[in-house]
């Protein structure tokens, strides 16, 4: 089995020959101590932390950066110049509740991503195949402009079909194109999927940017006939994370310039393996590092070695930590249903209304009230249905919740 590229793509980062977890740990403790010394020296937000730890094990004992902080002291988390910056995220992310923050990144924030991306894209596209993308191309330096830079990388053809166009249009462009892959968020692909049938010519895919039910992923893989490779990422780490190898146990993290920790809710560590809140020390990132930033993520780091050989730590991420109804647990309840290619929910009052769009004029309210009413507690569930027609789009332009 070939070893995850992402081994590769750290030694070649950090201009090592080889990797073992003693190395990792040595460099991110160096990096970490650089960092610390800067903002001692700058006086910046973490200028009142210690200039300098003797063993990873320290940071346990530094305090949380939250996303409070990243609210109110926008200025002093900035590590460089207005001038370094290339460029900058602002409001509540899609999917998140909280306070609106801003993110900034500089050319070499968004180079590494784009050469991390390519790392992850490598285990599933090879040069000369074609590769669909329909995350946004809303901004230059966006998400999927990073993306389709990454597959040029690799040698290897992006469409830039982004996340607006109908089911018709993209159906089109299968026709046309013949896309061997497919980069996006997991739903839309697997009403792509079901909208197209036959005429499909996707064989592999990237999923990231929004949860990915169990239920979503058996379809997937089903209609694709393959594994899916899910990437993590977050606009707190320049949108890469952590990326899927060829094991498919997991997603290998970007050790070099990301520290990870899980925490309980009292802010201890977990037991090794148990899921808890993902926290991150960004110590790669060059313009806007943060250090033990909690990202309200649940995750666990895999305590086994990844059977690729890879030394790098792997994670699983199930989705924000939430105790409420959240998209992801309808999404699981409801997408094995075959005629369904999108769903949509919201309250109004203490009424959930569900929309879902479908493959022909078939009945399916009923099994869609006997999956979703165990959910719900008190609320009372609507339901209407649509066809799905080639006009039609994916109910969420974003990441998917309930409005």
């Amino acid at each position: 089995m070939k070893k995850s590229a992402l081994d590769k793509w750290i030694c070649d980062q950090e201009n090592i020959p080889y990797l073992t977890g003693d190395i990792l740990d040595d460099l991110q403790l160096t990096k970490l101590n650089a960092l610390l010394a800067k903002e001692k020296r700058r006086g910046g937000f973490y200028a009142d932390l210690p200039e300098y730890l003797t063993s990873l094990k320290e940071l346990e004992s530094l305090p949380f950066t939250t996303a409070e902080d990243l609210a109110e002291n926008t200025a002093a988390l900035l590590l460089g110049s207005q001038s370094e910056v290339s460029r900058v995220i602002s409001g509540v992310t899609s999917g998140t509740t909280g306070p609106s923050k801003r993110i900034f990144y500089s050319d070499g924030d968004l180079a590494n991503t784009v050469t991390f991306f390519a790392a992850g894209i490598s285990e599933m596209t090879a040069a000369g195949e074609t590769v669909l993308i329909t995350m946004p191309f809303s901004v230059s330096g966006g998400l999927g402009e990073l993306i389709a830079r990454a597959v040029e990388l690799l040698g290897a053809k992006p469409i830039r079909a982004g996340s607006d166009l109908s089911y018709a249009e993209l159906n089109e462009i299968m026709r046309l194109e013949r896309p061997d892959s497919y980069i996006g968020m997991p739903v839309p692909l697997l009403s792509l999927l079901r909208f197209c049938g036959n005429s499909s010519t996707l064989k592999r895919a990237l999923v990231s940017a929004d949860v990915c039910p169990v239920s979503v992923r058996r379809e997937i893989e089903g209609l694709l006939g393959s594994r899916l490779f899910p990437h993590y990422g977050l606009r707190e780490c320049c949108l890469g994370g952590a990326v899927t190898c060829q094991a498919h146990a997991g997603m290998h993290v970007r050790e070099n310039h990301i520290i990870a920790e899980i925490i309980e809710k009292n802010g201890k560590p977990v037991r090794n393996g148990d899921y808890g809140e993902l926290v991150i020390t960004t110590v790669g990132m060059e313009i806007m590092p943060l250090i033990r930033y909690r990202t309200g993520d649940r995750a666990c780091i895999l305590a086994e070695p990844c059977p690729c050989g890879a030394v790098s730590a792997r994670i699983e991420v199930e989705g924000r930590l939430d105790d409420n109804l959240r998209m992801s647990d309808i999404d699981e309840a409801l997408f094995d249903i075959k005629e369904l290619v999108d769903v949509k929910a919201g309250f109004a009052g203490n009424v959930l209304e569900l929309k879902a769009c479908v493959l022909g004029n078939v009945q399916i309210e009923e099994e869609i009230q006997k999956r979703v009413s165990p959910l719900l507690s008190d609320n009372k569930l609507k339901i209407s249905t649509q066809i799905c027609e080639g006009s039609c789009k994916s109910l969420y332009s974003g990441k998917r919740m309930i409005g």
